[in-house]
C-alpha cells in the first residue's frame, strides 16, 4: 500500500465514524461493524462491513449511509463500494474502548463486559 493508499484509507475510516446505527448512539467503526477497508492505486475503496444482526430491518439504509457519507467526506474517491459480510459473525467483544466508554455512559455498565459473563454463565451451565 502506497502512502496515498493509506491516507485515503485513514480518510474512509474516520468519514465512515460519521455513520450510526440508528438504534444505537454509537459510530459503526466504533461498534466493530467494519471489517476491512482497502483503496486501490485508482482510488477505488471497497468497505466490508457487518451488522449486529443478520436480520436487521434498517440493513440497507445503513449500508446506503456508509457509501454516501464516504462518497461526500472523500471525494476524491473515484468509487466507493459497501459489502454486507457476516462471517465471521458480529459479538461486542467488536466494539472499540472508544464505543464501550460510549455505551458505559449510557447504559451505567460496560455492555461487553456484561456479555462475557452472561456468555460463561451460559457455558457453564451447559
Amino acid at each position: 500500500m502506497t502512502e496515498d493508499t493509506e491516507k485515503l484509507r485513514q480518510k474512509v475510516i474516520e468519514a465512515l465514524r460519521q455513520v450510526y446505527d440508528p438504534e444505537i448512539p454509537v459510530n459503526v467503526v466504533d461498534l466493530g461493524l467494519v471489517y476491512d477497508v482497502k483503496v486501490t492505486p485508482d482510488k477505488k475503496a471497497y468497505i466490508k462491513m457487518t451488522l449486529t444482526a443478520p436480520g436487521c430491518p434498517i440493513a440497507g439504509l445503513i449500508l446506503m449511509q456508509a457509501e454516501e457519507t464516504v462518497k461526500r467526506l472523500v471525494p476524491e474517491l473515484k468509487d466507493v463500494q459497501v459489502e454486507l459480510v457476516f462471517d465471521p459473525p458480529w459479538d461486542p467483544t467488536r466494539i472499540t474502548r472508544e464505543g464501550r466508554e460510549k455505551l458505559k455512559e449510557l447504559y451505567g455498565y460496560d455492555v461487553v463486559e456484561e456479555w462475557i459473563r452472561r456468555m460463561k454463565s451460559q457455558q457453564n451451565q451447559q
